[in-house]
């Protein structure tokens, strides 16, 4: 999807490749293209989605894109994979993912899945978190049998084929439940031993990095951050009229519970969260030597001032 502004005068192009199909996870992008901030920041963003998920990082790293969206915890590991990629900003700042289970199940509690089955969607991310959900509860992973259900997260759950998902989105596999009849029950990563994380941060290129580009993008989404928050309904109808497809039940139910989460201060840093999560890996055993919070995040506004200033 291109998102065109009209120029008035000569305007920069970026390209900034999502993690998925367009939905309210990206709702201050959106906000920004139709209240016209991108255009005031000088920028003609092109949205690209991506046709595996895996693909963002990658992309970025090769240059092919000047921005992606990711997840904090991948970027820990997409580090130690060799890409060099850093975040440069959070588009959501709490937690979403969760492990769901059916609230009418004999799942009560995470000690309750022992000797039980568990889906996963990507392997790495989402089972070190289960991993660290469970042994928080006094379990293993070989306690649990874990499953590959692909992106059959709310199917798999509701039919049976599982007894809990980790990887769902409490913003969308519960409204999903709950509008097909199944009441779903969230086990909050960060209630479960998980230090609290960004979900969704916006990554670049480590080499060569374009601060002041960056810093007007991130400019134009905090105000749009800011419409949202001081106006959620009417910005809710400035969403959804940019598609039919987005006009359904699910993704207004998600709105609804997505907006409160939006990074206000999308260019801000906070290198201890990020301090905190590799320690935690350490601690798991994920990892054997802890990364720097300064080589993982940039603050792209730290020598760009009057540059987005309006």
């Amino acid at each position: 999807m291109t998102l065109l502004a009209t120029p008035v005068l000569a305007q920069d192009h970026m390209t900034v490749m999502l993690d998925w199909f367009i939905n309210p996870d990206h709702g201050p992008i959106i906000l920004a293209e139709e209240l016209g901030f991108f255009a005031d920041a000088g920028l003609e963003v092109d949205l690209v989605t991506p046709a595996d998920p895996n693909d963002p990082p990658r992309m970025v790293a090769a240059g092919n894109v000047d921005l992606a969206l990711s997840y904090q915890p991948e970027l820990h590991l997409n580090r130690r994979e060799g890409l060099d990629v850093v975040r440069v900003g959070t588009l959501i700042e709490t937690p979403l993912t969760c492990l769901v289970v059916r609230a009418d199940g004999p799942v009560q509690s995470v000690a309750d899945l022992a000797g039980r089955k568990v889906g996963f969607s990507v392997a790495g991310v989402q089972e070190m978190l289960l991993s660290a959900m469970l042994a928080h509860s006094g379990l293993s992973p070989e306690d649990v049998e874990q499953i590959n259900i692909g992106w059959s997260i709310s199917p798999a759950l509701m039919s049976g084929q599982v007894d809990g998902v980790i990887g769902a989105f409490r913003n969308f596999e519960l409204n999903q439940m709950e509008m097909e009849g199944h009441e779903g029950r969230c086990f909050y990563p960060e209630a479960e031993g998980v230090p609290a994380y960004d979900e969704l941060i916006y990554i670049a290129r480590a080499e060569g990095l374009n601060r002041e580009l960056i810093a007007r993008f991130l400019h134009a989404t905090e105000r749009a951050a800011a419409y949202i928050l001081n106006d959620p309904e009417a910005a809710g109808q400035t969403f959804f009229a940019t598609s039919a497809e987005l006009r359904n039940e699910l993704n207004t139910r998600a709105w609804a519970d997505t907006w409160p989460r939006f990074a206000s201060r999308p260019a801000a840093v906070d290198q201890g969260r990020y301090a905190r999560f590799e320690a935690f890996l350490l601690e798991q055993g994920a990892v054997k030597t802890p990364i720097p919070a300064a080589d993982l995040v940039r603050d792209v506004t730290a020598d760009v001032t009057a540059e987005v200033a309006q």
